[in-house]
């Protein structure tokens, strides 16, 4: 069964930077698109961006597109989300996903459990 675990989150400042990582078990981490989405307390869950199965090409929300960077490593089974220039609206709790990739969660088949990212002003 497809495992996934979030780490990296904290408190930061405003301006600052964080990067969060996303470990993947129990399957073939190389075959999956993964996506990254954002839930802050009282919204819908938010798609910040995702990521080719090869890693090749990344698509990115309006609302971060220029601070945030997605990248991935298939020997290590792991996913990241870098995010700079941090803002207190970015505070909420992320969640990387696996599956066909895009907007929609849906379209994802495995989830993990989250990890929180506060931005203080």
């Amino acid at each position: 069964q497809v495992q996934l675990v979030e780490s990296g989150g904290g408190l930061v400042q405003a301006g600052g930077s964080l990067r969060l990582s996303c470990a993947f078990s129990g399957g073939t981490f190389s075959s999956y698109a993964m996506g990254w989405f954002r839930q802050a307390p009282g919204k819908e869950r938010e798609f910040v961006g995702d990521i080719t199965s090869s890693g090749h090409s990344t698509y990115y929300a309006d609302s971060v597109k220029g601070r945030v960077s997605i990248s991935r490593d298939n020997a290590k089974n792991t996913l990241y989300l870098q995010m700079n220039s941090l803002k207190p609206e970015d505070t909420a709790l992320y969640y990387c996903a696996a599956g066909l990739a895009g907007w929609v969660a849906k379209r994802y088949d495995y989830w993990g459990q989250g990890t929180q990212v506060t931005v203080s002003s």
